[in-house]
């Protein structure tokens, strides 16, 4: 579904990078880990702030088309072909991981989200947003499954050993190419490791 998605010239999510996170990376050390980079636009803005980035997605069309954004913005980013759902990322080895729409099955995420947590340094920043089960009644974007949606309850269930900086579920207006746009209902989480 994501090639077929990807698989033309436009930028579907855009080009500009995701504006919860744009407003927050000065909370980011690198190396970062951003979880379903799909066509680059979040890995390719925090590259060019100098951070090192490693995108992961399922997506080998998306990330090509991320790779050709990095060059033509003259930055380097890694990038790596994975399903989420058996990827598994070195231990204590990130400084921030990045998950933007990065819309997941509970099953998916209770498998991942501890091995999140492992591959962070002690002290290390997730910053997360997603759509609320609220978005269900709203045609903006994001899943349709309530499962694949998130809330302030399955953030606090499924980070537990974060200290939450920022948690907060509200309505924003979103502006990310034709598949994200208009009045969206999302949650938004900055976690920092607990030593």
């Amino acid at each position: 579904m994501w090639n077929e998605r990807y698989a033309g010239d436009e930028y579907v999510y855009g080009t500009e990078p995701n504006a919860f996170l744009a407003k927050h990376t000065g909370m980011l050390s690198g190396p970062v880990l951003s979880l379903g980079e799909g066509e680059g636009r979040n890995a390719v803005f925090l590259a060019s702030l100098g951070l090192n980035v490693h995108g992961v997605d399922g997506s080998e069309v998306g990330l090509a088309k991320a790779l050709a954004l990095a060059q033509s913005k003259a930055v380097k980013i890694q990038t790596e072909v994975a399903d989420l759902g058996v990827f598994e990322p070195g231990e204590n080895c990130y400084g921030s991981v990045v998950s933007i729409s990065a819309h997941l099955p509970s099953a998916m995420r209770r498998r991942l989200y501890p091995l999140v947590e492992r591959c962070l340094r002690i002290g290390g920043i997730i910053l997360l947003e997603a759509y609320t089960e609220d978005q269900l009644a709203r045609d903006t974007g994001g899943p349709k499954d309530p499962d694949m949606l998130m809330t302030r309850d399955k953030i606090e269930r499924e980070f537990p050993n974060f200290e939450p900086i920022l948690l907060r579920e509200l309505e924003r207006e979103v502006s990310e190419g034709k598949y994200h746009t208009g009045i969206a209902s999302v949650i938004q989480f900055i976690g920092k490791k607990k030593t």
